[in-house]
């Protein structure tokens, strides 16, 4: 089988890509994989990394504010996207994909739109509670449309094929052990608080944890690693100047990069980050409790949406960025962690919400619809 994928812009909508991409090729080894992304996008190191080959459109997303320089970036856009769907057509000859599948970001539009369009079988992943404008456009278009979590089907009508089939999960999330974890990360029996905003950091959480590290260190109630992320380089010195000695305290460790998330994530009792669709379906995969701070800077405000799925059932609780603060975030992971019952209930209703077995739920929709059969 040829399948051809496509998504980017974001971790987000490239990495359920390679998961799905993996879990193919595990199944059945033959398989022929071609990604289409945007030259210079996230997903040109993403994906090459992982080994597939690439084949590149260039395309831009619309601007949503109409200043005069947005302006003429949307005009750019317009050209591009006829441009772009040149591009998509001679790929889609080149490679006779049996199937193409879509994971989201703008890149994936023209895409999924040709292929549909030359008769390809086409199938959208969409990993947010709240669905992405290139998935809505699309999903008339598609065999199968796959998603995340139950409360995205609203936003579609019946005459969509709509699947539920929750996110890809990494399989080293799903093996570490939350004993031997704590073990190797040399903690005490102390309570763990793993706090992160992300691979490039997010310096609203960043100036609300400094505030909790700060306090912590004065308990030492807590453990606390914190992931501050490469584009906040003046953190330490900030942490540093409300009293903070990394030296002196141990039990707190303040990293750039966490790359050893899934054995931290594993040891944590509380969990405190965005509301990334990936980074939550590992929350309800090892069932924890979290304070989740939804990205405002993201497309039509997906992360509140993603957290509020959390929230509603009782496997979250929420600061929305306008209201987070130092003291507030204190206050709420204290009042948490002093509260092993409502811990252990939070993670619990998260831990229901995981779909364990998506990738072979999402394989057999790819199936399906390579082989012209419906759900």
């Amino acid at each position: 089988m040829k399948v051809l994928f496509t998504g980017g812009g974001t971790a987000g909508h490239i990495n359920p890509a390679l998961a799905v991409a993996g879990y193919l090729k595990q199944k059945e080894p033959d398989t022929r994989i071609l990604y289409v992304g945007n030259r210079g996008g996230m997903e040109e190191r993403l994906v090459q990394r992982a080994g597939y080959d690439m084949a590149f459109i260039t395309i831009s997303g619309f601007q949503r504010r109409l200043t005069p320089q947005n302006i003429k970036r949307n005009f750019q856009t317009v050209g591009r996207m006829f441009a772009a769907a040149a591009e998509t057509r001679k790929i889609i000859k080149d490679f006779a994909p049996d199937l193409c599948v879509g994971t989201g970001g703008y890149v994936s539009g023209p895409v999924v739109w040709e292929a549909a369009r030359m008769g390809v079988p086409c199938v959208i992943h969409e990993s947010n509670a709240y669905p992405g404008v290139t998935t809505k456009m699309l999903a008339k278009s598609v065999k199968a449309l796959l998603l995340a979590v139950p409360d995205a089907k609203s936003y579609f009508s019946g005459k969509v094929n709509c699947v539920v089939t929750g996110n890809p999960v990494r399989g080293e999330v799903l093996a570490a052990e939350r004993e031997a974890s704590r073990k190797a990360l040399g903690l005490d029996s102390r309570p763990l608080v793993l706090s992160f905003g992300g691979s490039l950091g997010a310096s609203a959480l960043n100036r609300a944890a400094a505030f909790m590290l700060a306090e912590s260190a004065k308990t030492g109630k807590y453990q606390h690693i914190h992931g501050y992320g490469s584009h906040d380089p003046a953190f330490l010195e900030e942490v540093r100047a409300l009293g903070l000695n990394i030296d002196e305290t141990p039990h707190i460790r303040l990293l750039e990069y966490i790359d050893n998330m899934p054995q931290c994530l594993s040891a944590a009792d509380l969990v405190i980050g965005r509301a990334g669709a990936m980074t939550l379906t590992e929350i309800e995969a090892k069932a924890k409790a979290s304070i989740l701070v939804p990205s405002p800077n993201v497309a039509e405000n997906h992360q509140f949406h993603n957290a509020m799925a959390l929230v509603r059932r009782g496997a979250a609780e929420i600061i929305e960025e306008k209201d987070l603060t130092g003291e507030k975030l204190w206050r709420k992971a204290e009042k948490l962690l002093s509260d092993p019952e409502r811990l252990r209930s939070l993670g619990e209703n998260a831990g229901k919400m995981e779909i364990v077995d998506a990738n072979e739920r999402i394989y057999r929709e790819l199936k399906k619809a390579a082989n012209g059969e419906k759900a």
